[in-house]
């Protein structure tokens, strides 16, 4: 019986004028294959994971992620070697703005404002020494406080090399003729807090830059464990504009040194043209920083399955899926 009706089913398809095959359902994306990056810091790999499944939900099929640094993602995705990524930082990332416009553009965004930058001290120093913002590691007695290595500096958790913050650190260190009070902590970035983490357990005082949404705020609590301080005091110093009622800081308004930033996509120029299905998909995804930052947590304390993590947030989220695949599956007409 099931054999007949299936010939029963071609039969009535080819009298329609169709084969088969084109009777099946077809996805904007079926024969497309997409190279998608995702950024070395692995708190952007659950957002990037999202879009790559969704991608593939569209009949994409995506190459990767293939992880990269920053500078080497914007040279790929402006010569088409790489399509796109979804860990896009601006303002932070506006330093390879000269070469995005070369080929690339961003496009949507994965959360709007909110992404946090910045330095936090642990408390107990901020009550022992009144520390109010980098400028006062310039004083000996912080320096001694926070010099872990012996130099004479005061050691900071910041930033690898070729990561948009390093440039960032750097030229505020610069700005604020910090280079010979402050030592930066370049290593890669989860070692260097995991040793900052420990160090703090043990009873000693800590420095170090970080971001939201990150694990690193689960393990030190701003407002209960450390608090987050100025970049400078001195109104005179061109400075981003500051954060405002910011409970965590030392002070309101918050002069962080570094702007509330979007997390979005870039894409190359000339697949978003040849795509767009992959367009309109980018346009419409929205990820709570909330939802991201829950699963950093998670991933910190060992989960890292992140492809079952971002197939059950896709799950659950279901409603609004559904809406941003059939508006992109709409444009694709």
């Amino acid at each position: 019986m099931r054999h007949l009706m299936r010939s029963l089913t071609a039969v009535a398809v080819i009298a329609a004028g169709l084969s088969p095959m084109a009777a099946m359902a077809e996805e904007p994306g079926d024969g497309v294959t997409v190279k998608m990056s995702q950024a070395t810091w692995d708190t952007g790999w659950f957002h990037a994971e999202i879009y790559s499944q969704l991608l593939q939900k569209l009949g994409y099929d995506v190459k990767g992620p293939t992880t990269l640094d920053a500078p080497a993602f914007y040279q790929s995705v402006a010569q088409g070697d790489m399509d796109l990524w979804v860990n896009g930082w601006f303002p932070l990332h506006e330093t390879y703005k000269d070469t995005i416009d070369q080929g690339a553009e961003i496009v949507g965004a994965v959360a709007k404002g909110g992404a946090l930058q910045g330095y936090l001290v642990d408390k107990k120093a901020i009550d022992e020494f009144g520390i109010k913002s980098l400028e006062d590691f310039k004083r000996d007695d912080v320096k001694k406080a926070f010099d872990r290595n012996g130099d004479g500096k005061a050691d900071l958790v910041a930033c690898p090399p070729g990561w948009g913050c390093e440039v960032r650190i750097s030229e505020t260190l610069d700005k604020l003729k910090l280079t010979d009070d402050i030592n930066q902590i370049k290593a890669g970035y989860s070692a260097s807090m995991a040793d900052a983490i420990a160090a703090y357990q043990a009873g000693e005082h800590v420095l170090f830059y970080t971001w939201t949404p990150n694990w690193t705020v689960n393990e030190l609590s701003p407002g209960k464990d450390v608090m987050w301080i100025e970049a400078t005091t001195d109104d005179s110093i061109e400075m981003p504009e500051p954060a405002v009622g910011l409970e965590t800081c030392v002070a309101d308004p918050c002069t962080m040194g570094f702007q509330a930033n979007d997390i979005v996509p870039v894409a190359n120029s000339e697949f978003l043209k040849a795509n767009p299905a992959a367009k309109k998909l980018l346009e419409e995804v929205k990820i709570p920083l909330s939802d991201i930052y829950a699963q950093n947590s998670a991933m910190n304390d060992g989960d890292d399955d992140v492809k079952a993590q971002a197939a059950a947030w896709i799950e659950a989220n279901k409603a609004a899926v559904d809406g941003w695949l059939e508006a992109a599956r709409a444009a694709a007409k």
